[in-house]
């Protein structure tokens, strides 16, 4: 069997492999290429272009940029089902008579290109169609050969341990959120001198950054790849059916994490908001700052925003007596570095320099990038906004799509990093599961700590006590 080579040999610095093709025509059956480099092509072009022959397999970077981009046109299943045809028909699979050395020489690379399919998007596997195609494929491939069986039981095994694995993710993420309920429902029926707070749970802020990486890697490895171009979806305008993805979508892995920064974000806030005096407030800011500095520092920049943009909400940022009391000049510092100034130039240079400390770590400690994620979805959009799918000929703009796929395997390649910090399940839990403030409930708890400080804030403080208290 081939092997699959690693994400980061891949894509080289201009954005795809320059050695991929080394056709002299400009255009060739379909495909249109400058210097060598694929550029555009029909959509059934392309489609034959990922089908191996005795004497040809596709680029690993082609295969990658086309199963991520040929959601845009078609469905997976779609997609599959022509894959397999055009197997099949082309390489006589079908043919009782066939050649046995033909079929022994095509068979390990159409294992290959199922194998890579399997391992890099296995989720489009979901799908029942996909399932029976991918089966009924290798099926054909194995009834010769006892080496070939093997292979693909391995491979189909594998492939439904990834499946399970996602499942069982997803219950836990539906448990989570199933039991979450407000923090001020939990005053309400629990005195606060019995509450916990993320220092009693935790009282060493480099631990916390630890146990914050352990949750932001975990959620990361779960995403798809191809779950960055299924949010931005729109019908092909040559296509008269359906959009592709008006189906279900078969995961929302994307999602959750975003949901999980906003979440982090409202923990910050509630656990300053919280305490009853002045220099404990002070005392979690300080405790949060020095968190977000550890996150800086191990390379976790997804934790760090959240962290910043819960002591930048309006209701902690308002409490100026107990900012009076706290050494901001770290704050600063790190304010600095995500400022989002000239596109996040700070930020983007920092994280510059963390991949480029990733490449040559030797440790898995050093390994560890993970990017503002928020950002990252911005600026996949923008690229996939700023140009055309399609150009006017009616060939697929394959040159957008090499751009997005190299944006996406770097992504690829930070989601596999192991994470080497000691697992603590009590903070763990307590990050996961503790009840936050709602907004409301933030200003409210706000207003309580330092008065309002004019009309407004006066009657939206009497308004919330109302409200959410039932006092006036």
């Amino acid at each position: 069997m081939p092997q699959t080579p690693p994400f980061s040999a891949m894509f080289d610095s201009s954005g795809y492999n320059r050695n991929l093709y080394q056709s002299a025509d400009d255009s060739c059956g379909g495909l249109y290429y400058h210097d060598n480099n694929l550029l555009s092509g029909s959509l059934e072009a392309l489609i034959q272009h990922l089908v191996p022959n005795v004497d040809y397999y596709p680029d690993r970077t082609y295969i990658f940029t086309f199963l991520l981009s040929s959601r845009l046109f078609m469905h997976p299943y779609e997609l599959m089902a022509k894959v397999c045809h055009l197997c099949v028909e082309h390489q006589r699979l079908s043919d009782p008579n066939s050649d046995k050395n033909q079929i022994r020489k095509i068979a390990p690379k159409i294992l290959q290109l199922l194998t890579e399919w399997t391992e890099t998007f296995p989720y489009d596997f979901r799908d029942e169609r996909m399932m029976r195609n991918l089966k009924d494929l290798a099926h054909r491939i194995a009834s010769g050969e006892e080496t070939y069986r093997k292979n693909v039981q391995q491979m189909i095994q594998c492939l439904i341990r990834k499946l399970a694995t996602l499942s069982q993710y997803e219950e836990v993420l539906a448990k989570i959120s199933s039991t979450s309920t407000d923090r001020l429902t939990v005053l309400k029926t629990k005195p606060q001198s019995i509450q916990r707070d993320i220092i009693t749970v935790c009282s060493d802020p480099y631990t916390l950054a630890q146990q914050l990486t352990h949750i932001e890697l975990e959620r990361l490895s779960y995403i798809g790849p191809e779950e960055f171009v299924q949010a931005f979806v729109q019908k092909d305008p040559l296509d008269n059916d359906k959009s592709c993805y008006s189906e279900q979508k078969k995961t929302r892995n994307l999602e959750a994490y975003v949901e999980w920064f906003n979440r982090l974000s409202y923990l910050v806030a509630t656990e300053i908001c919280m305490p009853v005096k002045k220099k404990h407030r002070a005392r979690m800011i300080e405790y949060f700052i020095d968190v977000a500095r550890e996150c800086f520092n191990i390379g976790n920049f997804n934790s760090l925003m959240a962290i910043i943009s819960g002591m930048n909400m309006s209701p902690v940022s308002r409490l100026k007596k107990t900012w009076a009391k706290v050494k901001t000049a770290k704050f600063d510092v790190l304010e600095h570095q995500m400022d989002p100034s000239s596109n996040f130039y700070n930020y983007r240079t920092a994280l510059r320099g963390a991949a480029q400390r990733s490449l040559t770590a030797h440790s898995s400690r050093e390994k560890i990038v993970i990017p503002f994620f928020s950002l990252l979805i911005k600026d996949i959009y923008f690229l996939n906004e700023g140009c055309a799918n399609r150009l006017p000929n009616g060939h697929v703009n394959f040159e957008k799509f090499w751009e997005l796929a190299k944006q996406v395997s770097e992504f690829m390649i930070w989601k596999q990093v192991e994470c080497p910090f000691e697992r603590d399940r009590k903070i763990l839990q307590y990050l996961l599961t503790v009840p936050v403030f709602s907004e409301d409930a933030l200003y409210l708890a706000s207003y309580e700590s330092e008065g309002p400080e004019n009309h407004i804030e006066k009657d939206r403080w009497k308004s919330l006590r109302s409200s959410l208290l039932g006092r006036v």
